[in-house]
Order: C-alpha cells, then sequence, then structure tokens
C-alpha cells in the first residue's frame, strides 16, 4: 500500500522548466517555500514547518526534524498545497534559475534518494526531506557542496531540478569521478565520496577544483552540466564594480577595458 499521495504531472517548457501538477480531490502536494508559478481554483495553500512526516512527533520533534533543513541553507518551511475541492485542479512549480526538471519515482528506487542540498523541488505528500551527512573524513572537510546533502524517502513522485543539461547514468560495478557540484541525485546504493584531484600541479592550475567526488558500486546517478554555483561565480566575475560599466565579453577591449578602468 503506497502511504504517498499519486499525483499526476506535465512538465513545460525546455531549458525553463515548469512542472504542472494535477491533484485529484483531497490530494497534496509539498514544494519548498517559494517554488509555485501559479494554481487554478480550489487549491488551498499552507505553510507548515517541514515536510508534514513530524505531525506526530510533538513541538520539538517537529522543530529538530524541520530545523535540519536550515544546515542546508533552505527554509525552515515548506508549502503544502491541496486540492479542497471536487473536481481535479493544477498547480504549477518552477525553481529560480535555468535548468531541467527531473521526476523521480522514490518507489521505482527503493524509496531512499540522495540529492544535492538545493536540488528538491517538490513531490507527493507523504515524501519525508531530511538532510544527510557524509560521513566520510575526506567529504567532510573537503566535500563543499557535496558533504550536506538531501536526502528523500517515500514510495511517490518527487521532482528534482538541475542547471543546464541533465544526463542520467547507470553505475554497473563502475567509478564516476565529478566535481563536486555537477552531482544532481544518486540512489543510496551508491558509494560516495571525496578525493584529491590529481597531482599538486593539477590541483593548483588545472581549473577543475582541488577534489571530486568519486561515485561507485551500483545504481542511478543523475549529473548537471551547469551547477548554480559555477553559473553565480562566472556572473561575479565579469560583474562590473559598482558605479562602473562593463565591457562586451566578446570585445577586444574587454579584458583591457577593465584593467583600465579599474574594474
Amino acid at each position: 500500500m503506497k502511504h504517498s499521495h499519486e499525483i499526476d504531472y506535465r512538465i513545460h517548457g525546455d531549458d525553463l522548466q515548469t512542472v504542472e501538477i494535477e491533484l485529484d480531490p483531497q490530494e497534496t502536494v509539498i514544494a519548498e517555500a517559494g517554488a509555485m508559478n501559479w494554481m487554478e481554483e480550489d487549491i488551498a495553500f499552507d505553510t507548515r514547518m517541514g515536510d508534514g512526516s513530524e505531525a506526530g512527533s510533538g513541538i520539538m520533534g517537529k522543530l529538530f526534524g524541520a530545523g535540519k533543513r536550515l544546515l542546508t541553507g533552505e527554509s525552515l518551511f515548506m508549502t503544502h498545497f491541496t486540492n479542497r475541492g471536487a473536481l481535479k485542479r493544477h498547480v504549477a512549480f518552477a525553481a529560480p534559475y535555468p535548468g531541467k526538471i527531473v521526476p523521480v519515482d522514490l518507489a521505482s528506487l527503493g524509496g531512499d534518494l540522495l540529492c544535492q542540498k538545493d536540488a528538491f523541488l517538490c513531490a507527493a505528500l507523504g515524501t519525508r526531506v531530511s538532510i544527510a551527512f557524509n560521513r566520510k573524513l575526506g567529504a567532510g572537510f573537503f566535500g563543499g557542496e557535496g558533504f550536506i546533502l538531501q536526502k528523500l524517502q517515500g514510495d511517490g513522485l518527487a521532482f528534482l531540478h538541475a542547471g543546464g543539461t541533465v544526463v542520467k547514468r547507470e553505475l554497473r560495478g563502475e567509478t564516476l569521478r565529478v566535481d563536486t557540484g555537477c552531482i544532481v541525485a544518486f540512489d543510496a546504493t551508491v558509494d560516495y565520496d571525496i578525493e584529491a584531484a590529481g597531482g599538486l600541479k593539477s590541483m593548483l592550475f588545472g581549473g577543475e577544483g582541488l577534489f571530486l567526488a568519486t561515485l561507485r558500486g551500483h545504481g542511478t546517478v543523475w549529473l548537471q552540466s551547469l551547477p548554480f554555483s559555477r553559473l553565480a561565480n562566472r556572473i561575479l566575475m565579469n560583474a562590473p564594480a559598482q558605479g562602473g560599466h562593463s565591457k562586451g565579453e566578446g570585445s577586444v577591449l574587454g579584458g583591457l577595458g577593465r584593467m583600465i578602468d579599474g574594474v
């Protein structure tokens, strides 16, 4: 017997996608605060502390369960959208930066999925959203984006957001080395660790970061081509200083102009 609500969905768009969830009467979807785009009449929404799985754990249990989300940089609260009418209704969600929306059937993955801390978008009610620390020493010191992961548990649909293009890989005993920010999600059966990127020269001048994530074993892995952190860093690098002006990136005078301007 399924514990999560059985929701239907449709994904709109290509690189700036929106997922539209179809809710039967009394069905509920949970989402990150601020992710909603539009909703039809009869959809009621309620901001709550956590995903709803803490309901029977008392006030301290709710605070502890929901408070762990603060470690991922996400809001303490989540929004619950419920169809209070007698007909099917729709509510749509999107992430705040360009990319793809990845639907995941948690039941087909054995009920557990680990994902980057900002990858979760929305899910059927009954999905538990918590955090998972990587217990490996290397990951703890050097993992950066990959040290604190979100853990999704349940038997319904969950929707993740990834930057750029999404690639789905099936590991069958091999090892995959990945930039830590390029991991979207992976099965709980996949072994995850952080290793040095290479020799000292490569680490200092290679431009790929000092450490890489390693994924080993059997299971499914989702990768993204453009992590938001990489996009944000590139924008900051090319942004003009306060009060200054920017030369076109493709211009011959682009870099020289910034040096002359002191930008």
